[in-house]
């Protein structure tokens, strides 16, 4: 006698499987083929099947296999952003950004931390050179040799960073550090001190050189600290060789390496703005809530990730051409976010 099989238990889900190419065709009246287009080469397809194809392969909860689009057409629809340092609040709006428009382009965005250090940036991006179609490049520590290197492997878009023959999204540091030291100089204060950031930094060294500009304008006397890691813990150190030097103003590399300055500065009991006055960079999130909120150049990182992969989906279509020595810098607005921390030089 043969025994029945077992069905579900009472109250279970029946677990749907999963669709496929082949039910996506037969469910879109189309060939597989066609759907198979619909995805790894849309420019083959007439655009109201592949919006109808699109729609119901949606409906069936039908995604393509991305190890077979691969082999079929030598891409991943996969890109990867690199930060030097993902705990740095800065990156956060680049990062959103970036999803934000891999998503529109129908990309999946992975995220590679550099941790502050170029041969591990370097190595991180040959390990995944194979696995992604290209890379936005956050801060990138990289001099401008190895950058050419590993752009001869793979697609790569700059953010935050230029470099000969690379496709860059950067800040209008030139602007920004005139409109901080004309703020400082409207406040009676006739000299500054920046301190400065990684000695790799592309963004610090612009904003050492704007700043120096700036305050020959405007005939202060600035000088320069550092290097410094752009965190709350070099805060410290920075702000006691910045009391050292009777400075009543501060110009730091970053926000988080101001809020640092800030702490150390209140727990010496240093009043600010009133004895000194203290400036960041980036404006991230937490700098309009630490005591005092920080004066800070506000640029547009959101926007930034955006635009960096837009440009590397460009770069990674069918048929796109290297940009070579003509490729574009986007360069992005700032401006200054006048807070608390920042005031009139003392008397």
């Amino acid at each position: 006698m043969s025994v029945p099989e077992p069905g579900p238990a009472p109250g279970a889900r029946r677990r749907r499987r999963r669709a496929t190419i082949t039910t996506v065709a037969a469910a879109a009246g189309v060939a597989p083929s066609t759907v198979s287009r619909a995805f790894s080469n849309p420019g083959r397809v007439n655009h109201v099947t592949r919006a109808h194809v699109l729609a119901v392969a949606e409906e069936l909860g039908y995604a393509p296999n991305p190890a077979a689009q691969a082999l079929e057409s030598g891409r991943t629809s996969t890109v990867a952003l690199v930060v030097p340092d993902i705990t740095n609040p800065y990156f956060s709006g680049v990062v959103k950004g970036a999803e934000r428009a891999a998503a529109e382009a129908r990309l999946t965005l992975v995220i590679g931390d550099a941790q502050e250090n170029p041969v591990h940036e370097e190595r991180l991006v040959r390990r995944l050179g194979p696995a992604v179609d290209g890379f936005v490049l956050t801060a990138s520590r990289m001099p401008d040799d190895v950058l050419e290197r590993v752009s001869e492997l793979n697609r790569i878009v700059l953010v935050n960073r230029a470099s000969p023959g690379l496709t860059s999204v950067v800040a209008d540091f030139a602007s920004g550090t005139r409109q901080i030291v004309a703020h400082l100089a409207s406040h009676g204060h006739r000299s500054f001190v920046f301190l400065g950031g990684p000695a790799e930094s592309w963004s610090g060294a612009r904003r050492w050189a704007g700043l120096r500009a700036a305050a020959e304008e405007h005939g202060l006397e600035a000088t320069r600290f550092g290097p410094w890691t752009p965190t709350i813990a070099s805060g410290p150190a920075a702000a006691d060789a910045v009391l050292a030097t009777g400075a009543t103003a501060v110009v730091a590399h970053n926000d988080v390496l101001a809020i640092g300055v800030l702490q150390r500065l209140a727990e010496r009991g240093v009043r600010v703005p009133q004895e000194v006055s203290v400036v960041g960079f980036d404006d991230v999130f937490g700098a309009d809530f630490c005591h005092p909120p920080l004066t800070t150049l506000a640029e547009r990182t959101t926007e930034a990730g955006a635009r960096a992969v837009e440009a590397l989906a460009a770069l990674t279509r069918p048929g796109a051409l290297p940009t070579g020595g003509d490729a574009p810098v986007r360069v992005l607005p700032t401006q200054l976010v006048v807070r608390a921390s920042s005031g009139p030089a003392p008397r």
